[in-house]
């Protein structure tokens, strides 16, 4: 099992937040409305965290050991809701969100296979932090730098989790698992040829709440993110250039041969589906 030794290895890095975030150095001036309005936004999403846990626990019911690894990980999503809306409430409490915002973005997920959903969050929390990493630089407020940073420490933390449940997949399911992974790596990797950012919050998961079935879209404004990226901490080709990388890089580790660009990666995932039943494999095509 891996959740024992995952439970010691984040239990002795956690932050405290009340000892950690340097509450006192916070300095109005440096903070824009514009900026705590994404805060907000920002504070809902990671909110979601709790649906997602759902998910997870219902689409997991035969894998008890990464099912108590979420735990933990529900445990450090929703302290970075927490966070952003302490900071609110200290500083901005006319924008904390509501509990009505906070319970929109709670709803059920369809149904999804386990191992293309372990691969797409663990893209996702590569993504994360480097957004963060990002909105640490935009940022000018000290108090709100430092949360970010600090939450994307966590989220490359939690990536690094969920490699060793993808490499333990693969020792128990071999190419079926390398498939989910790398059909998965292909879509995440190709962020720069779709319209929207390609995030577990920003993909639709509910057929019955069409169009409202992706966490964005049931925020109070549903077009913050795509701003938030373009226009406000500027996410640009340089730091998806980055993401890309780490995908890569990762799969390179676990498949154990190099991709380079994401089609060599896509090379490699018709190879694999060439080598699976005829069910399986049309589900890696």
């Amino acid at each position: 099992m891996l959740y024992p030794e995952l439970f010691k290895q984040l239990e002795s890095v956690r932050w405290d937040m009340d000892k950690d975030i340097p509450w006192d150095r916070f300095d109005a001036s440096l903070l824009t409305d514009e900026q705590a309005q994404t805060i907000k936004m920002n504070a809902i999403t990671e909110w979601a965290a709790l649906p997602a846990t759902e998910m997870f626990l219902r689409d997991n019911r035969d894998d008890s050991d990464f099912s108590a690894f979420m735990s933990i990980w529900f445990f450090e999503e929703q302290k970075h809701s927490l966070v952003l809306m302490e900071y609110l409430r200290r500083f901005r409490p006319d924008l904390a969100p509501t509990e009505q915002e906070l319970h929109e973005v709670r709803f059920e997920f369809d149904p999804a296979p386990a191992l293309e959903t372990l691969m797409l969050h663990f893209c996702g929390e590569i993504r994360l932090n480097h957004w963060y990493r990002c909105a640490a630089a935009w940022h000018t407020e000290p108090v709100i730098k430092q949360i970010y940073a600090t939450l994307s420490q966590d989220e490359a933390r939690h990536g690094g989790a969920y490699l060793r449940y993808m490499k333990r997949a693969i020792a128990n399911f071999g190419d079926e698992a390398r498939s989910a992974f790398v059909k998965v790596g292909v879509l995440m990797a190709s962020a720069r040829r779709t319209a929207q950012a390609l995030h577990p919050t920003n993909l639709h998961v509910s057929k019955a709440h069409f169009p409202r079935d992706t966490v964005q879209s049931r925020l109070p404004n549903p077009e913050w993110l795509e701003k938030w990226l373009s226009q406000q901490i500027n996410f640009d080709a340089s730091w998806e250039s980055k993401v890309v990388e780490r995908i890569l890089h990762n799969l390179s580790l676990l498949m154990e041969r190099s991709f380079k660009t994401v089609q060599e990666l896509n090379r490699f995932r018709k190879e694999i589906a060439a080598t699976l039943p005829p069910t399986d494999a049309y589900q890696g095509a």
